[in-house]
Protein backbone atom coordinates (compact mmCIF):
# COMPACT_ATOMS: atom_id res chain seq x y z
CA UNK A 1 0.00 0.00 0.00
CA UNK A 2 1.82 2.97 -1.33
CA UNK A 3 -0.75 5.84 -1.98
CA UNK A 4 -4.25 5.93 -0.59
CA UNK A 5 -6.85 8.10 -1.65
CA UNK A 6 -8.94 10.03 0.82
CA UNK A 7 -12.40 10.74 0.07
CA UNK A 8 -13.38 13.02 2.61
CA UNK A 9 -12.69 16.82 3.99
CA UNK A 10 -12.41 19.12 6.83
CA UNK A 11 -10.78 17.45 10.48
CA UNK A 12 -11.20 13.51 9.63
CA UNK A 13 -9.06 14.56 6.14
CA UNK A 14 -6.41 15.89 8.10
CA UNK A 15 -6.59 12.95 10.74
CA UNK A 16 -5.98 10.69 7.92
CA UNK A 17 -3.25 12.46 6.24
CA UNK A 18 -1.37 12.57 9.58
CA UNK A 19 -1.69 8.75 10.21
CA UNK A 20 -0.45 8.32 6.08
CA UNK A 21 2.44 10.34 7.10
CA UNK A 22 3.50 8.39 10.29
CA UNK A 23 2.33 4.68 8.05
CA UNK A 24 5.32 6.40 5.28
CA UNK A 25 2.26 6.23 2.86
CA UNK A 26 1.77 8.73 0.29
CA UNK A 27 -1.67 10.60 0.42
CA UNK A 28 -4.26 11.96 -2.24
CA UNK A 29 -6.85 14.12 -1.45
CA UNK A 30 -10.20 14.45 -3.46
CA UNK A 31 -11.48 18.00 -2.62
CA UNK A 32 -14.12 20.26 -4.56
CA UNK A 33 -13.89 23.82 -5.55
CA UNK A 34 -14.78 25.12 -2.77
CA UNK A 35 -11.67 23.29 -0.26
CA UNK A 36 -8.72 24.00 -3.06
CA UNK A 37 -6.69 25.84 0.08
CA UNK A 38 -8.04 23.90 2.74
CA UNK A 39 -5.66 22.92 5.30
CA UNK A 40 -6.24 19.40 4.16
CA UNK A 41 -5.27 19.92 0.86
CA UNK A 42 -1.71 22.08 2.28
CA UNK A 43 -1.25 18.95 4.07
CA UNK A 44 -1.65 16.18 1.07
CA UNK A 45 0.89 15.04 -0.89
CA UNK A 46 -1.40 15.10 -4.05
CA UNK A 47 -4.75 16.76 -4.60
CA UNK A 48 -7.41 15.93 -6.86
CA UNK A 49 -10.53 18.38 -7.60
CA UNK A 50 -13.34 16.29 -8.50
CA UNK A 51 -16.01 19.11 -8.99
CA UNK A 52 -18.19 21.76 -7.85
CA UNK A 53 -19.08 22.69 -4.10
CA UNK A 54 -22.19 20.95 -4.29
CA UNK A 55 -21.45 17.46 -2.26
CA UNK A 56 -23.80 15.78 -4.37
CA UNK A 57 -21.30 16.57 -7.42
CA UNK A 58 -17.96 15.80 -5.78
CA UNK A 59 -17.77 14.06 -2.46
CA UNK A 60 -21.20 12.07 -2.86
CA UNK A 61 -20.00 10.88 -6.18
CA UNK A 62 -18.84 7.51 -6.31
CA UNK A 63 -17.74 7.52 -9.84
CA UNK A 64 -15.79 10.76 -9.09
CA UNK A 65 -13.74 9.51 -6.34
CA UNK A 66 -12.86 6.12 -7.45
CA UNK A 67 -12.00 7.73 -11.25
CA UNK A 68 -9.78 9.93 -9.15
CA UNK A 69 -8.10 6.86 -7.23
CA UNK A 70 -7.07 5.23 -10.80
CA UNK A 71 -5.96 8.46 -12.27
CA UNK A 72 -3.53 8.80 -9.23
CA UNK A 73 -2.57 5.58 -9.43
CA UNK A 74 -3.38 4.79 -5.60
CA UNK A 75 -4.26 1.23 -4.57
CA UNK A 76 -6.11 2.21 -1.71
CA UNK A 77 -8.93 4.87 -0.70
CA UNK A 78 -10.12 5.44 3.00
CA UNK A 79 -13.35 7.10 3.41
CA UNK A 80 -13.20 8.63 6.56
CA UNK A 81 -17.03 9.02 7.74
CA UNK A 82 -19.80 10.66 6.25
CA UNK A 83 -20.41 10.95 2.30
CA UNK A 84 -19.21 7.80 1.24
CA UNK A 85 -18.04 5.80 4.00
CA UNK A 86 -20.98 3.29 4.61
CA UNK A 87 -22.19 3.50 1.02
CA UNK A 88 -21.55 -0.55 -0.02
CA UNK A 89 -21.84 0.80 -4.01
CA UNK A 90 -17.98 3.14 -3.34
CA UNK A 91 -17.11 -0.44 -1.63
CA UNK A 92 -17.96 -2.86 -4.83
CA UNK A 93 -16.43 0.30 -7.26
CA UNK A 94 -13.17 0.12 -5.46
CA UNK A 95 -13.11 -3.88 -5.72
CA UNK A 96 -13.84 -3.78 -9.65
CA UNK A 97 -10.71 -1.29 -9.98
CA UNK A 98 -8.36 -3.41 -7.77
CA UNK A 99 -8.34 -0.73 -4.97
CA UNK A 100 -8.59 -2.14 -1.50
CA UNK A 101 -11.11 -0.49 0.60
CA UNK A 102 -9.74 0.46 4.14
CA UNK A 103 -13.25 -0.92 5.59
CA UNK A 104 -15.61 -4.01 5.95
CA UNK A 105 -16.55 -4.95 2.37
CA UNK A 106 -19.54 -4.91 0.31
CA UNK A 107 -21.62 -7.55 1.95
CA UNK A 108 -20.54 -6.80 5.77
CA UNK A 109 -21.47 -3.68 5.22
CA UNK A 110 -24.32 -4.15 3.36
CA UNK A 111 -25.41 -6.69 6.07
CA UNK A 112 -23.96 -4.42 9.01
CA UNK A 113 -25.17 -1.11 7.89
CA UNK A 114 -29.15 -2.05 7.40
CA UNK A 115 -30.32 -1.62 10.94
CA UNK A 116 -33.10 -4.31 10.93
CA UNK A 117 -30.33 -6.96 9.26
CA UNK A 118 -27.69 -5.96 12.12
CA UNK A 119 -31.08 -6.30 14.46
CA UNK A 120 -31.48 -9.91 13.17
CA UNK A 121 -28.10 -10.68 13.76
CA UNK A 122 -28.17 -9.68 17.09
CA UNK A 123 -30.89 -10.97 17.88
CA UNK A 124 -29.72 -14.60 16.98
CA UNK A 125 -26.35 -14.36 19.12
CA UNK A 126 -28.31 -13.78 21.76
CA UNK A 127 -27.80 -9.90 22.41
CA UNK A 128 -31.20 -8.21 23.35
CA UNK A 129 -32.62 -5.84 20.93
CA UNK A 130 -35.70 -4.68 22.73
CA UNK A 131 -39.21 -5.18 21.17
CA UNK A 132 -39.16 -3.83 17.94
CA UNK A 133 -41.14 -4.14 14.10
CA UNK A 134 -39.77 -5.09 10.71
CA UNK A 135 -39.43 -2.27 8.29
CA UNK A 136 -42.51 -0.60 7.52
CA UNK A 137 -42.77 1.07 3.98
CA UNK A 138 -46.37 2.25 4.24
CA UNK A 139 -48.41 4.37 7.10
CA UNK A 140 -50.94 1.16 7.33
CA UNK A 141 -48.10 -1.22 8.26
CA UNK A 142 -46.85 1.47 11.02
CA UNK A 143 -50.56 1.69 12.40
CA UNK A 144 -50.93 -1.75 12.45
CA UNK A 145 -47.48 -2.38 13.85
CA UNK A 146 -48.29 -0.02 16.59
CA UNK A 147 -51.22 -1.43 18.01
CA UNK A 148 -49.24 -4.99 18.07
CA UNK A 149 -46.89 -3.76 20.41
CA UNK A 150 -49.44 -1.48 22.10
CA UNK A 151 -46.48 -0.06 24.58
CA UNK A 152 -46.47 4.50 24.09
CA UNK A 153 -44.25 6.43 23.74
CA UNK A 154 -42.68 4.63 20.47
CA UNK A 155 -39.69 5.41 18.68
CA UNK A 156 -39.52 5.64 14.48
CA UNK A 157 -36.19 5.21 13.15
CA UNK A 158 -34.91 4.74 9.82
CA UNK A 159 -33.45 1.14 8.44
CA UNK A 160 -31.16 2.64 6.00
CA UNK A 161 -28.61 4.70 8.03
CA UNK A 162 -28.20 6.77 11.34
CA UNK A 163 -26.97 10.00 12.47
CA UNK A 164 -30.58 10.84 14.10
CA UNK A 165 -31.78 11.07 10.85
CA UNK A 166 -35.04 10.27 10.82
CA UNK A 167 -35.71 9.53 13.91
CA UNK A 168 -39.32 10.63 16.07
CA UNK A 169 -40.62 9.69 19.43
CA UNK A 170 -44.51 8.96 19.11
CA UNK A 171 -46.22 9.50 22.37
CA UNK A 172 -49.49 9.14 21.33
CA UNK A 173 -51.77 7.15 18.75
CA UNK A 174 -52.56 10.25 17.12
CA UNK A 175 -49.22 11.34 17.15
CA UNK A 176 -48.06 7.90 14.33
CA UNK A 177 -49.44 9.71 11.35
CA UNK A 178 -47.24 12.93 11.55
CA UNK A 179 -44.37 11.02 12.88
CA UNK A 180 -44.58 8.32 10.22
CA UNK A 181 -44.28 11.15 7.22
CA UNK A 182 -41.69 13.05 8.70
CA UNK A 183 -39.32 10.22 9.74
CA UNK A 184 -40.11 8.19 6.25
CA UNK A 185 -39.15 11.65 4.59
CA UNK A 186 -36.07 12.81 6.00
CA UNK A 187 -34.75 8.93 5.69
CA UNK A 188 -35.57 8.71 2.02
CA UNK A 189 -34.01 12.19 1.80
CA UNK A 190 -31.31 11.39 3.70
CA UNK A 191 -30.79 7.47 2.81
CA UNK A 192 -32.54 7.31 -0.49
CA UNK A 193 -34.68 4.62 1.62
CA UNK A 194 -37.62 5.48 3.26
CA UNK A 195 -38.25 2.33 5.49
CA UNK A 196 -38.64 2.77 8.88
CA UNK A 197 -39.08 0.98 12.17
CA UNK A 198 -40.93 0.90 15.41
CA UNK A 199 -39.44 -0.19 18.45
CA UNK A 200 -40.74 0.85 22.52
CA UNK A 201 -38.92 4.48 23.50
CA UNK A 202 -36.54 4.45 26.28
CA UNK A 203 -37.77 7.10 28.79
CA UNK A 204 -33.97 7.31 30.89
CA UNK A 205 -31.63 5.56 28.73
CA UNK A 206 -27.88 6.54 28.26
CA UNK A 207 -26.33 5.68 24.96
CA UNK A 208 -22.95 3.91 25.48
CA UNK A 209 -20.91 2.45 22.15
CA UNK A 210 -17.91 0.54 22.06
CA UNK A 211 -15.08 0.80 19.60
CA UNK A 212 -13.98 -2.45 17.94
CA UNK A 213 -11.60 -3.49 15.28
CA UNK A 214 -11.44 -6.84 13.86
CA UNK A 215 -9.12 -8.14 11.07
CA UNK A 216 -9.20 -10.93 8.04
CA UNK A 217 -7.47 -13.52 10.19
CA UNK A 218 -10.71 -14.02 12.88
CA UNK A 219 -8.73 -11.25 15.91
CA UNK A 220 -11.38 -8.86 17.35
CA UNK A 221 -10.43 -6.51 20.48
CA UNK A 222 -12.62 -3.90 21.76
CA UNK A 223 -11.23 -0.74 23.09
CA UNK A 224 -13.31 0.05 25.89
CA UNK A 225 -16.64 2.08 26.00
CA UNK A 226 -17.77 5.67 25.60
CA UNK A 227 -20.83 7.51 26.48
CA UNK A 228 -22.46 9.72 24.15
CA UNK A 229 -25.41 10.58 25.71
CA UNK A 230 -24.78 14.24 25.51
CA UNK A 231 -27.04 15.45 22.46
CA UNK A 232 -29.16 17.43 20.84
CA UNK A 233 -31.65 15.99 17.83
CA UNK A 234 -29.93 12.77 18.32
CA UNK A 235 -26.57 14.67 17.31
CA UNK A 236 -23.43 14.02 19.98
CA UNK A 237 -22.26 17.17 21.72
CA UNK A 238 -20.06 15.42 23.98
CA UNK A 239 -18.59 12.37 24.02
CA UNK A 240 -16.46 10.98 26.82
CA UNK A 241 -14.20 7.61 27.21
CA UNK A 242 -14.67 5.36 29.72
CA UNK A 243 -18.40 5.45 30.82
CA UNK A 244 -18.86 6.20 34.55
CA UNK A 245 -21.75 4.72 37.01
CA UNK A 246 -22.43 1.06 35.31
CA UNK A 247 -21.69 -1.58 37.28
CA UNK A 248 -17.79 -3.40 36.31
CA UNK A 249 -20.48 -6.59 35.46
CA UNK A 250 -22.60 -4.44 32.70
CA UNK A 251 -19.92 -2.62 30.86
CA UNK A 252 -18.50 -6.53 30.86
CA UNK A 253 -21.65 -7.45 28.82
CA UNK A 254 -22.07 -4.62 26.52
CA UNK A 255 -18.14 -5.10 25.92
CA UNK A 256 -18.56 -8.91 25.55
CA UNK A 257 -22.06 -8.42 23.30
CA UNK A 258 -19.95 -5.80 20.64
CA UNK A 259 -16.90 -8.37 20.18
CA UNK A 260 -19.48 -11.54 19.55
CA UNK A 261 -21.54 -9.44 17.64
CA UNK A 262 -18.52 -8.30 15.56
CA UNK A 263 -17.81 -12.13 15.04
CA UNK A 264 -21.01 -13.52 14.50
CA UNK A 265 -20.76 -10.91 11.17
CA UNK A 266 -17.11 -11.78 9.89
CA UNK A 267 -16.40 -7.87 10.50
CA UNK A 268 -12.92 -6.77 8.99
CA UNK A 269 -12.31 -3.17 9.93
CA UNK A 270 -12.91 -0.43 12.45
CA UNK A 271 -16.58 -0.43 13.97
CA UNK A 272 -18.56 0.86 16.90
CA UNK A 273 -21.70 -0.93 18.55
CA UNK A 274 -23.91 1.32 20.20
CA UNK A 275 -26.19 0.35 22.97
CA UNK A 276 -29.21 1.96 24.65
CA UNK A 277 -28.99 1.59 28.76
CA UNK A 278 -31.97 1.61 30.53
CA UNK A 279 -30.77 3.33 33.30
CA UNK A 280 -34.16 2.46 35.79
CA UNK A 281 -33.23 -1.38 34.68
CA UNK A 282 -29.89 -0.85 34.25
CA UNK A 283 -30.40 -3.37 31.03
CA UNK A 284 -28.90 -1.97 27.78
CA UNK A 285 -30.59 -3.18 24.09
CA UNK A 286 -28.26 -3.32 20.84
CA UNK A 287 -29.25 -0.10 18.65
CA UNK A 288 -26.88 0.10 15.49
CA UNK A 289 -23.36 -1.22 14.20
CA UNK A 290 -21.74 1.55 12.34
CA UNK A 291 -19.34 0.25 9.35
CA UNK A 292 -16.66 3.09 9.86
CA UNK A 293 -14.36 5.14 11.41
CA UNK A 294 -16.46 7.35 13.99
CA UNK A 295 -16.30 10.75 14.56
CA UNK A 296 -15.27 10.28 18.37
CA UNK A 297 -12.98 8.10 18.07
CA UNK A 298 -10.14 9.97 19.53
CA UNK A 299 -11.14 9.70 22.85
CA UNK A 300 -11.01 5.82 22.95
CA UNK A 301 -7.59 6.72 21.60
CA UNK A 302 -6.38 8.42 24.37
CA UNK A 303 -7.67 6.57 26.93
CA UNK A 304 -5.52 3.45 25.20
CA UNK A 305 -3.21 4.83 23.41
CA UNK A 306 -3.94 3.60 20.37
CA UNK A 307 -4.11 4.70 16.90
CA UNK A 308 -7.36 3.69 15.30
CA UNK A 309 -6.60 4.88 12.20
CA UNK A 310 -3.40 3.39 11.48
CA UNK A 311 -4.58 0.08 12.48
CA UNK A 312 -7.42 0.26 10.21
CA UNK A 313 -4.59 0.75 7.60
CA UNK A 314 -2.73 -1.93 8.43
CA UNK A 315 -6.25 -4.40 8.85
CA UNK A 316 -6.67 -3.26 5.26
CA UNK A 317 -3.03 -4.60 4.15
CA UNK A 318 -4.04 -7.69 5.44
CA UNK A 319 -2.07 -7.54 8.64
CA UNK A 320 -3.22 -9.03 11.59
CA UNK A 321 -4.28 -6.18 14.61
CA UNK A 322 -0.94 -5.23 16.44
CA UNK A 323 -2.11 -5.86 19.69
CA UNK A 324 -4.10 -8.66 21.59
CA UNK A 325 -6.80 -7.68 24.05
CA UNK A 326 -4.77 -8.35 26.68
CA UNK A 327 -3.25 -5.42 26.20
CA UNK A 328 -5.48 -3.25 25.76
CA UNK A 329 -5.46 -0.94 29.44
CA UNK A 330 -8.00 2.11 29.83
CA UNK A 331 -6.26 4.76 31.03
CA UNK A 332 -7.72 8.34 32.85
CA UNK A 333 -10.66 9.78 31.55
CA UNK A 334 -11.45 11.32 28.20
CA UNK A 335 -13.72 13.83 26.89
CA UNK A 336 -14.13 15.21 23.45
CA UNK A 337 -16.41 18.94 23.03
CA UNK A 338 -17.46 18.73 19.24
CA UNK A 339 -17.06 22.80 18.01
CA UNK A 340 -19.00 23.68 15.32
CA UNK A 341 -19.98 26.05 13.24
CA UNK A 342 -23.20 27.52 14.37
CA UNK A 343 -25.19 30.45 16.04
CA UNK A 344 -26.10 28.65 19.06
CA UNK A 345 -28.84 31.60 20.25
CA UNK A 346 -30.16 32.01 16.58
CA UNK A 347 -31.52 28.36 17.13
CA UNK A 348 -28.04 26.62 15.97
CA UNK A 349 -28.21 28.28 12.47
CA UNK A 350 -24.75 27.57 10.50
CA UNK A 351 -22.23 29.83 10.66
CA UNK A 352 -20.21 29.81 7.30
CA UNK A 353 -17.44 32.47 6.59
CA UNK A 354 -13.63 33.60 7.34
CA UNK A 355 -11.85 32.53 10.43
CA UNK A 356 -10.03 36.13 10.84
CA UNK A 357 -8.79 34.70 14.58
CA UNK A 358 -8.02 30.80 15.83
CA UNK A 359 -6.49 30.20 19.12
CA UNK A 360 -7.15 27.10 21.05
CA UNK A 361 -4.39 26.37 23.42
CA UNK A 362 -2.52 22.96 23.45
CA UNK A 363 -0.13 21.22 25.97
CA UNK A 364 -0.13 18.05 27.94
CA UNK A 365 -3.24 16.13 27.90
CA UNK A 366 -4.62 18.02 25.55
CA UNK A 367 -5.78 17.47 21.37
CA UNK A 368 -7.23 19.73 18.63
CA UNK A 369 -8.06 17.74 15.77
CA UNK A 370 -9.14 20.40 13.11
CA UNK A 371 -9.11 22.00 9.62
CA UNK A 372 -8.95 25.63 11.22
CA UNK A 373 -6.42 28.74 11.12
CA UNK A 374 -6.50 31.83 10.95
CA UNK A 375 -7.78 33.14 7.43
CA UNK A 376 -9.43 29.72 7.05
CA UNK A 377 -12.91 29.45 5.51
CA UNK A 378 -15.87 27.62 6.70
CA UNK A 379 -17.62 27.34 3.74
CA UNK A 380 -21.55 27.06 3.48
CA UNK A 381 -21.88 23.56 1.78
CA UNK A 382 -21.10 20.87 4.49
CA UNK A 383 -21.53 20.17 8.08
CA UNK A 384 -20.94 22.21 10.47
CA UNK A 385 -18.24 20.34 12.44
CA UNK A 386 -15.01 22.57 12.50
CA UNK A 387 -13.07 20.80 15.57
CA UNK A 388 -12.84 18.52 17.71
CA UNK A 389 -10.76 19.61 21.41
CA UNK A 390 -10.42 16.32 23.40
CA UNK A 391 -9.03 16.67 26.66
CA UNK A 392 -6.89 13.73 29.04
CA UNK A 393 -6.82 13.27 32.85
CA UNK A 394 -6.86 11.00 35.50
CA UNK A 395 -10.37 11.30 36.44
CA UNK A 396 -13.47 12.83 34.84
CA UNK A 397 -13.18 15.62 37.73
CA UNK A 398 -9.57 16.36 36.41
CA UNK A 399 -10.62 16.37 32.86
CA UNK A 400 -13.70 18.45 33.20
CA UNK A 401 -11.91 20.71 34.87
CA UNK A 402 -9.09 20.65 32.12
CA UNK A 403 -11.82 21.27 29.25
CA UNK A 404 -12.82 24.51 31.28
CA UNK A 405 -9.66 25.88 31.20
CA UNK A 406 -9.03 25.01 27.64
CA UNK A 407 -12.03 26.72 26.40
CA UNK A 408 -12.06 29.22 28.45
CA UNK A 409 -9.02 30.57 26.63
CA UNK A 410 -9.57 29.57 23.16
CA UNK A 411 -10.32 32.37 21.00
CA UNK A 412 -12.48 31.98 17.64
CA UNK A 413 -13.14 35.30 15.63
CA UNK A 414 -15.18 35.63 12.31
CA UNK A 415 -17.79 33.18 12.94
CA UNK A 416 -19.97 31.88 15.61
CA UNK A 417 -19.26 28.80 17.56
CA UNK A 418 -20.65 26.33 20.25
CA UNK A 419 -17.67 26.94 22.22
CA UNK A 420 -19.70 28.96 24.80
CA UNK A 421 -22.80 26.40 24.92
CA UNK A 422 -19.63 23.74 25.36
CA UNK A 423 -18.47 25.62 28.75
CA UNK A 424 -22.10 26.22 29.90
CA UNK A 425 -22.87 22.28 29.83
CA UNK A 426 -19.34 21.66 31.95
CA UNK A 427 -20.00 23.69 34.09
CA UNK A 428 -23.81 22.55 35.15
CA UNK A 429 -23.68 20.77 38.36
CA UNK A 430 -25.86 18.09 36.96
CA UNK A 431 -23.42 17.07 34.09
CA UNK A 432 -20.76 17.31 36.38
CA UNK A 433 -22.04 15.48 39.21
CA UNK A 434 -23.84 12.76 37.78
CA UNK A 435 -24.35 10.55 34.49
CA UNK A 436 -26.54 12.00 32.51
CA UNK A 437 -29.31 10.69 30.29
CA UNK A 438 -29.63 11.13 26.25
CA UNK A 439 -32.87 13.48 26.88
CA UNK A 440 -31.26 15.37 29.65
CA UNK A 441 -29.96 18.15 27.70
CA UNK A 442 -32.43 18.67 25.29
CA UNK A 443 -34.95 18.26 27.95
CA UNK A 444 -33.76 19.71 30.66
CA UNK A 445 -30.32 22.07 30.43
CA UNK A 446 -31.18 23.73 26.71
CA UNK A 447 -34.29 24.68 28.31
CA UNK A 448 -32.87 27.42 30.47
CA UNK A 449 -30.13 27.99 28.75
CA UNK A 450 -29.40 31.63 27.24
CA UNK A 451 -26.12 32.31 25.86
Amino acid sequence: MKRILIANRGEIAVRIIRACFDEGIESVLVVSAADTDSLAARLADEVVVIGPAAATESYLSAERVVQAAINANCDALHPGYGFLSERPTLVEACETNGITFIGPSAEIMQGSGDKLLARKMAESVGIPTGKGTGGLSSLEEAIEAAEQLDAYPLLLKASAGGGGRGMTIVRAAEDLREGFMRSSTEAERAFGDGTVYLEPYIEKARHIEVQLLADSHGNVRHLGERDCSAQRRYQKIIEEAPSVGLSEDLVSRIREAAVHLARALNYVGAATCEFLVDVQREAFVFLEVNARVQVEHPVSEVVTGIDIIREQIRIARGEEISFSQEDVHISGHAIECRINAENVPAGFLPSPGTVSEWTIPNGEGVRVDTYMHDGAVVPPYYDSLIAKIIVHAPTREAAIAKMVRVLERSSVKGISTTIELQLAILRDPVFSGEPITTKWLEESFLATYHA
